[in-house]
């Protein structure tokens, strides 16, 4: 059973921004000042299964670190916006060359950058620790905070009410 407050049966894509929500809000710098992410497993796993599974995943995130891009390339995600200063550019984008529906969609975001793409997907989803005005229009918040498994949350959540968590391909990479 769900936590959330929709009927996830209508999702079939996913859109995910990076820093605060599949790595964590603080991070590393290298000695020559280039931004060193995390990545949650459990949130790779789910994104690949997502993928597996005939789902859409995309990300857009305003960082441009080609380890992030290596990173989703290596789970089969091929929307990969990276230096996305207005993320609706990107967002409209998506949405001519993949034909993803909005009204099928999640955005997952945590600040304010993400906004406007939330407010044009049918599920809006904000980590634990998003911004106030994030969370405020976010229909779902997760338990989990960014970089701490808010990918999977949501993704096993609607794999779960369309009956396809614990399919075949679950028990593979």
């Amino acid at each position: 059973m769900s936590s959330i407050d929709f009927d996830l049966t209508k999702i079939k894509t996913f859109v995910f921004d990076i820093d605060g929500v599949l790595s964590h809000q603080t991070i590393a710098l290298s000695n020559t000042g280039e931004p060193l992410r995390t990545a949650n497993i459990h949130d790779g796993y789910a994104i690949n299964l997502a993928l597996r599974s005939g789902y859409g995943v995309a990300i857009i995130t305003g960082g441009n670190t080609e380890s992030v891009k290596v990173r989703y390339a290596a789970l089969g995600v091929k929307h990969i916006y990276m230096g996305s200063s207005i993320k609706m550019n990107e967002f409209k984008h998506l949405l001519e060359a993949s034909g993803y529906n909005p009204e099928e969609m999640v955005y997952v975001g945590d600040d304010i950058p993400d906004y406007q793409v939330m407010t044009q997907v049918a599920l809006p989803v904000a980590p634990a620790d998003a911004a106030t005005e994030i969370k405020e229009i976010a229909k779902y918040i997760s338990h989990k905070k960014g970089g701490e498994g808010v990918a999977r949350d949501i993704i096993e959540q609607v794999l779960r009410a369309q009956g396809k968590w614990m399919s075949a391909e679950a028990f593979g990479w």
